[in-house]
């Protein structure tokens, strides 16, 4: 109740209204013909609910008088609130949009009002656009002849599924003793090498399309980072080291398997989960909701061409009429830079939505996967750091598990540790851009590693000022305003000036 932790002046005053008898026969309250009664010193239920904010005891909130005409019933809904013994102010309160209350307040009013102001300004902006320039949209953004040419990219992807089995017969002998330690190592270093530089050496010997490049990188990349954690979990569990899998599996859970059984079944279920981090087995759901599923099949359609409209309406025309960022008018180049970065970062949260929620939720609910943290509030996120811990959970749990974690245990201090993940991630981002393009130019690669000073000087910040607004503004500018529309343009011109035609 609110008014137990009042003062001693608003508990003393209810405290007395409990114990104050009612008067029926008070000189004060019964008219001197006896016919009527008007209490206004009792109190009720509805009183003490009335002072002390209960809600579910109000009823009525008008003073209602008694009548008491012999021998009836009384019906006595009296409030006495006076103002001698209630006081209105009790505690120090702040205004709920202070700076000191405002992120413990609730503010889906607001958030309300964002979302029809953004409804209304875009629709604005759709249709002034479609007046003025037309339907831009071509057929040919997801389907056109260039893309039968792909064939071999198709194939590529198809063949990716030998690296797991070959992994898994090494493994199978490795644990029956008939291949040594240091084969069985080797023999890893090949086969995840091969996975990764296969695929790169299809799309730069064939002149693909560049959406179909990015698609077979991502596949690759998956493949890789599965394949590592399939090799270091079995490594563990093999050599009797800690077994990573006590970190995530609670002994004796109904719905996990703590097992350390190496099976076909196990790493074929891995290899097509919604996860990164090997195990032998997964918390499970009971069941498949099949209407869930299609409902979320639908939501990616839309919002898959959403992103398409995006891309064909906005996004091409504003970058086909830019010049390079590097080497024209600087004026110029941020005035693009600022165009372009509102359709970026629809597309880019659009992106976000449609696969690590919609398609990983698909995936997980036909699977039966029952771990779906596949990210968490990163647009709250405070600095850099916390940004990177929350925006991809399934590569950062992957990041700690082989990469962070081992560094901290062969003896390489923290720092270091975390600049070595971003190493690997800014490698990684570097041959899904780089690769399918053709060009080499390590703009991803830098923007990554751009993130190590962000993560000191929003550390910094924080430590300094304890306040959560600077860090997170830090982040939105240098991911939305800036960091997406310069890669966008920085690769766009790259690949215009390899190709020597217009795109």
């Amino acid at each position: 109740m609110v008014i137990s932790d009042a003062p001693d002046g608003g508990g003393a005053a209810v405290a007395d209204l409990r114990r104050r008898p009612i008067a029926r026969g008070d000189a004060d309250s019964e008219s001197r013909d006896g016919n009527l009664v008007v209490d206004s010193t009792s109190t009720d239920d509805s009183v003490l609910a009335k002072i002390t904010g209960d809600e579910n005891k109000v009823r009525n909130e008008a003073p209602v008088e008694s009548v008491h005409s012999g021998g009836g019933e009384e019906k006595k809904k009296n409030f006495s609130y006076r103002p001698s013994e209630i006081p209105a102010h009790r505690r120090i309160k702040e205004s709920p949009l202070s700076s000191d209350a405002i992120f413990r307040q609730s503010h889906a009013g607001l958030v309300n009002l964002c979302i029809v102001v953004l409804v209304a300004v875009n629709s604005r902006l759709i249709i002034e656009n479609l007046m003025k320039y037309g339907w831009l949209i071509r057929t040919g953004f997801w389907f056109s002849s260039r893309s039968l040419r792909d064939w071999p990219l198709l194939m590529c992807c198809l063949t990716l599924p030998i690296f797991p089995f070959a992994a898994f017969v090494v493994e199978k002998l490795a644990v029956e003793k008939r291949i040594p330690e240091f084969a069985v190592v080797s023999l890893h270093i090949a086969i995840t090498t091969t996975a990764l530089l296969y695929p790169v050496l299809v799309i730069l010997r064939c002149d693909s399309a560049v959406l179909s490049g990015v698609t077979l990188m991502l596949f690759a990349c998956i493949v890789w980072l599965k394949l590592v954690s399939f090799v270091h979990t079995n490594y563990d569990m093999r050599t009797g080291t800690v077994s990573v899998d006590k970190v995530d599996v609670v002994p004796g859970s109904p719905s996990v398997d703590c097992s350390r059984e190496l099976s076909l079944k196990s790493l074929t279920y891995f290899m097509v989960a919604p996860t990164l981090c090997y195990q032998t087995s997964y918390p499970r759901t009971p069941s498949v909701r099949k209407s869930w599923v299609s409902r979320q099949f639908v939501k990616l359609i839309i919002f898959t061409g959403v992103m398409g409209f995006m891309t064909e309406q906005y996004i091409n025309p504003i970058i086909k009429n830019s010049q390079h960022p590097l080497k024209g008018n600087l004026l110029y180049a941020i005035e693009r830079i600022l165009k372009l970065s509102l359709p970026c970062l629809y597309v880019w949260l659009c992106m976000f939505y449609c696969f690590f929620h919609l398609w990983l939720n698909i995936l997980a609910e036909l699977l039966c996967f029952g771990d779906r943290e596949f990210y968490k509030d990163w647009w709250n996120a405070k600095t850099v750091e916390e940004y990177w811990r929350m925006w991809n959970m399934p590569v950062h749990k992957w990041m700690l598990r082989h990469i962070y974690f081992p560094c901290l245990r062969y003896g390489i201090p923290k720092g270091v540790a975390v600049v070595i993940a971003f190493l690997v991630s800014a490698v990684f981002h570097e041959l899904c851009i780089a690769v399918p393009c053709h060009i080499f130019k390590w703009w991803a690669f830098l923007g990554i590693m751009f993130q190590v000073p962000l993560v000191l000087i929003t550390n910094y910040l924080w430590d300094k000022f304890q306040n959560s607004m600077v860090g997170n503004m830090i982040f939105w500018f240098s991911f939305c305003i800036l960091g997406q529309p310069m890669t966008v343009l920085l690769y766009y011109h790259d690949l215009m000036n390899r190709k020597g035609a217009n795109w």
